[in-house]
């Protein structure tokens, strides 16, 4: 299994060469399984460069988990060069809305003029929306297991296992407000034991004090987390769009400290990143 990062900013996109190491793009991670068709985790503006590698004449054919609706993870949607053919295929699972409308509506009311030239229905390629909360499904020969976690609005976080191999996509994650260290029964339940998490790392402890509840954790929390969900390796994500490279190296040069401590792996995610999971090589 490859886990390939193409946008890795949380709350907008950014660019400088200050930020050129790790990238500005925001949300999107794609996962190449053998033998499946792609999946990505979210929407984010890095969706555009992961569409330019994909088939371009009509034959794609792929998934998007998304966690939530709001515009970082969704912005590169109406981008994604694929589905400007027809026969082009792509479905698209997101949480449940607490307003009652459908995530398709959603999409209808946000891509749609004035606030884009078209309607989503106009796309030649098809999108299928399916609207999901606590639940387990198969995207092919990929096991999937969604879970509601604490953010701003429903928010999921996902689990896809595949040939033993388990990644778990937790890309924004409320802390307590008090800035404790405890977690929902929900996420522990998809971060256990996995092989790879990729998950929320926004704020220094600072800022987390000011910005407590805007829906994000602390680099120190992650590592908190991934410990006590007993994971093999945590990707730092969702970086902060103010946190130039240097800053961000610190910053990941603490975590991996800390997760020595407590037997975790500890990378920090940059655009062009891949990952490769082998079971057979554990």
């Amino acid at each position: 299994m490859k886990v390939t990062f193409h946008g890795v900013r949380g709350s907008t996109p950014c660019h400088g060469d200050d930020i050129a190491r790790y990238g500005g793009n925001t949300s999107c991670v794609s996962v190449d399984v053998p033998g499946a068709d792609p999946i990505v985790f979210d929407l984010g503006t890095g969706l555009r460069y992961f569409g330019a590698g994909q088939p371009q004449d009509g034959t794609f054919r792929g998934s998007c988990l998304l966690t939530h609706l709001h515009w970082d993870h969704t912005q590169g949607l109406p981008f994604f060069t694929p589905m400007l053919r027809p026969g082009a295929e792509f479905d698209i699972y997101a949480p449940v809305q607490e307003d009652g409308r459908t995530v398709a509506e959603v999409f209808a009311a946000t891509i749609h003029p004035p606030l884009f030239p078209i309607s989503i229905n106009q796309f030649p390629g098809t999108f299928r929306f399916h609207d999901v909360g606590d639940t387990e499904f198969d995207i092919g020969p990929v096991h999937v297991t969604a879970r509601l976690v604490p953010h701003v609005g429903n928010t999921l976080g996902y689990r896809i296992a595949w040939n033993g191999i388990n990644v778990v996509y937790i890309s924004d994650h409320q802390q307590p407000y008090d800035g404790s260290m405890q977690a929902s029964d929900g996420a522990l339940e998809l971060a256990r034991n996995a092989d790879l998490l990729i998950h929320d790392s926004q704020y220094t402890p600072e800022e987390f004090a000011m910005k407590a509840n805007w829906g994000h954790c602390t680099t120190e929390y992650a590592v908190w987390f991934a410990h006590t969900a007993g994971v093999k390796r945590l990707a730092l994500f969702h970086h902060d769009p103010s946190r130039h490279d240097d800053a961000l190296d610190g910053l990941r040069a603490c975590a991996v400290k800390l997760g020595a401590a407590a037997g975790v792996e500890v990378v920090a995610a940059s655009e062009g990143m891949t990952i490769v999971l082998d079971r057979a090589a554990d």
